[in-house]
């Protein structure tokens, strides 16, 4: 038996990086998964975001894994579009369980990051996307009568603001990642009597393509400073922690061995926040 056995998980921003490594742990330990990605780029996104292509092969490991998947290209921020996901998702496995708000950009290089829209961009992505999905799952865990869980994708960004250099990218990545915080601790309160845990994860830098593009490189480089504050206490190769680094936290969160966890900010930072 697996430690998620049965249980059916929803997941945004699952094409790639660290939605599509969640994906694919879960899918190991016994659940299914319900997933959306957008598939498509934004402007105010120097680097490139994923694609069907990408959407497909999440696809293709989770079921090579052994879960079942229904995922579909949607916008996090078109909350029509991520409602119309989640309802046909648990029609078709009966239930949800699980629900992990991870879609994210950085639309911190490049001009772009100049740009006033890149701080909107960032808010609608990381804070009205997390409410959209989380707003669009949670009746359906309600539904069961069974509990269940949600754990949002901060960053240790959301607890410190060593990024900040002023443009309106880096303070919507920000802004956002310290906003959901609010929103966790609000959902965790509200709905504890039914057994619904509600967690942030706060990853240092994560080896994923969000990071690991040439834009970012460009910017570490004409940026030195920024590179200084990214390193971690802990020896980590390359800088940067795994994508599953992430996933064993939040299995032991959405699993029954976090089930007395709720209403906390959860790091897997190599040390980042301690310093």
């Amino acid at each position: 038996m697996g430690r998620v056995e049965g249980k059916v998980a929803l997941i945004s921003g699952i094409a790639r990086g660290q939605g599509r490594s969640h994906a694919v742990k879960l899918a190991e330990e016994g659940a299914d998964i319900i997933g959306f990605d957008i598939c498509a780029q934004i402007d105010s996104v120097e680097y490139p975001m994923a694609t069907q292509e990408d959407l497909d092969e999440t696809i293709a490991l989770v079921e090579k894994a052994g879960g079942r998947i229904f995922a579909k290209v949607a916008d996090a921020r078109d909350r029509s579009a991520v409602q119309q996901v989640v309802d046909e998702g648990v029609a078709e496995f009966g239930r949800l369980d699980i629900i992990l708000a991870n879609a994210g950009i950085m639309a911190i290089t490049g001009e772009q990051r100049l740009r006033e829209q890149a701080f909107f961009d960032g808010i609608d992505v990381m804070l009205n996307g997390v409410y959209n999905t989380v707003r669009a799952g949670l009746p359906h865990i309600q539904a069961g009568g069974r509990g269940g869980s949600v754990v949002i994708t901060s960053s240790t960004a959301g607890l410190k603001g060593g990024l900040a250099d002023g443009n309106p990218g880096v303070l919507g990545y920000i802004a956002s990642k310290h906003a959901v915080v609010g929103l966790m601790r609000s959902w965790a309160n509200a709905h504890a009597a039914e057994s619904i845990r509600v967690n942030t994860v706060h990853p240092t830098g994560v080896a994923t393509p969000m990071i690991l593009n040439e834009a970012f490189g460009n910017y570490v480089q004409e940026f030195p400073k920024i590179a200084e504050n990214l390193q971690n206490p802990l020896p980590v190769p390359n800088g940067l922690i795994e994508p599953v680094d992430v996933s064993n936290t939040i299995l032991h969160l959405v699993s029954d061995t976090g089930r007395y966890i709720t209403g906390t900010t959860v790091v897997v930072d190599a040390g980042f926040t301690a310093r």
